[in-house]
């Protein structure tokens, strides 16, 4: 049987077509427009989502025998708005996970309600990312469209609802809302209260492996595919990317280089750091993981590539570049803010230390370095915690490059594992759709059978001592220019 897999992404959508024993037969991308209605602001039409996943899924299957599509589901981005009213119109475009509009209600939830009690609730604290303190944004600001509220969803699940009609999330996405107790996997009572928010209109939670229903009956006509075919939850990006990498059980790891960054640890124990710096979760294999996001990561040297140097040739700005460990210059890659460890929706990037002899392939450097530096700041806190990570998987975009691998190697001082597909979200939902469909009985069966180490980037003695060194004066650039934020 065959399984589609789609990645819900800021910047397009991802698709991909893969068999029971885990082949990718084809993939198709389709890019949508991302709004900046104000400084800080990100904003997106779901419309836009579901035109652009419909017509991929179109373009995905139309050489394949259709009758042998099984299922569907999802990996999306995370913690995004979305409010239909009581006839299902999108009320307004959705809020997104980079949007940092809410540090007032940011800084109510963590000082006036307080940080303490919100990780009783939920096991996390508030970020400006996060979904409730959107939710109390829009009570504030834009009260006859929170009054029109009848759905509340995030992104992926707005897919879900227009394919098959079922109003759900899962259980790791809904993590980051701030509106799940996550330990006990259910909606936080005390949460639904603090936002004015009604259990009716949060969606019917499940795990991300569990079918929430078949194709409607008119999606199928247009798309050509029985009406059998199942849609399955699906799970947060970072999540099903974890799934795609293998990165399920306990004490596995993967980072991922996409237009965020983050380090995804998995367990099968429920923990919760105690400042709340790592994000505490549910994961897709139905156990937990911690994780640590920062908000630009790829996209810091696709701004610096292509806004600054006109250039979209990433290959070519990063074959210069010899000098590992011994660049003067510093980036710190706070582009829309911070979220792990600093929490500082203000925060911005900067570079330090450049002199008359810096040249082009030194900031370069300092960006790719300065990414890196910013994941092992969320590394720190988990070895704090006494995990122990030895290696890890990488996936997203950033992940092509054989030099920006080299370089987290050496600066996390741990074994990178490359898999054969780097696919991330996409090949997770697939994988999550075929055991929701019965092809694997578990996600850890999935993932053992279906992902493959291929190569291995190795930390190196002398350049991991070199960059112990940077680090620890990257570490100390932040509380010495965060007054100027």
């Amino acid at each position: 049987m065959l399984y589609i897999g789609v990645d819900l992404g800021t910047s397009a959508v991802k698709l991909l077509l893969m068999d029971g024993a885990g082949k990718i037969h084809k993939m198709v991308s389709k890019e949508y427009p991302l709004y900046f209605p104000q400084s800080g602001w990100s904003e997106q039409r779901p419309e836009d989502w579901f035109v652009q996943s419909m017509a991929g899924i179109r373009e995905l299957t139309e050489a394949c025998r259709k009758e042998e599509i099984a299922g569907i589901s999802f990996g999306g981005q995370m913690h995004g708005l979305v409010t239909l009213d009581k006839n299902d119109r999108v009320i307004r475009p959705a809020i997104l996970w980079n949007d940092g509009r809410t540090g007032e209600e940011t800084d109510y939830l963590n000082q006036a309600i307080g940080k303490e009690k919100l990780s009783d609730y939920t096991a996390n604290i508030a970020f400006a990312g996060f979904t409730a303190p959107k939710l109390l944004w829009m009570k504030k600001h834009e009260p006859e469209n929170f009054a029109k509220i009848a759905k509340i969803m995030l992104p992926k699940d707005y897919l879900a609802y227009r394919l098959s009609g079922a109003f759900c999330t899962d259980v790791s996405d809904a993590s980051g809302m701030l509106l799940l107790d996550v330990k006990n996997r259910r909606w936080s009572k005390e949460m639904l209260e603090i936002c004015g928010v009604r259990e009716e209109q949060l969606p019917r939670l499940y795990e991300s492996y569990e079918a929430v229903g078949t194709l409607k009956p008119e999606i199928a006509k247009e798309l050509g595919l029985p009406q059998a075919v199942k849609v399955v939850a699906g799970a947060g990006d970072n999540a099903a990317a974890a799934v795609g990498t293998g990165t399920v059980g306990d004490g596995m790891c993967n980072l991922s280089l996409g237009t965020s960054g983050t380090i995804f640890i998995s367990s099968e124990k429920f923990g919760v750091d105690e400042n709340n710096a790592l994000h505490s979760f549910a994961h897709a294999d139905g156990n937990y993981h911690l994780m640590g996001c920062m908000l630009s990561a790829a996209s810091c040297n696709k701004w610096w590539s292509e806004e600054i140097l006109k250039t979209d040739d990433f290959g070519a700005e990063q074959a210069g570049i010899t000098k590992l460990g011994e660049n003067n210059v510093f980036y710190l890659p706070y582009l829309m803010g911070e979220r792990s460890p600093h929490n500082n929706p203000d925060a911005r990037a900067m570079f330090i230390g450049m002199s008359m002899d810096t040249a082009r392939e030194d900031m370069t450097q300092a960006v790719l370095e300065g990414v890196a530096f910013g994941l092992r700041d969320s590394l720190e806190i988990a070895r704090s915690l006494g995990i122990q990570i030895e290696r890890t998987k990488i996936c997203g975009g950033g992940a092509k490059s054989v030099l920006w691998k080299k370089i987290i190697a050496n600066v996390m001082n741990i074994k990178v594992d490359v898999i054969e597909s780097e696919e991330g979200p996409a090949l997770g939902g697939a994988m999550l759709a075929a055991v929701g469909c019965g092809e694997y009985p578990d996600v850890k069966t999935a993932a053992d059978k279906i992902v493959k180490v291929i190569d291995t980037v190795e930390p190196e003695p002398g350049l991991v001592q070199k960059y112990e060194e940077r680090y620890q004066k990257f570490k100390k650039i932040y509380p010495a220019v965060k007054g100027l934020f």
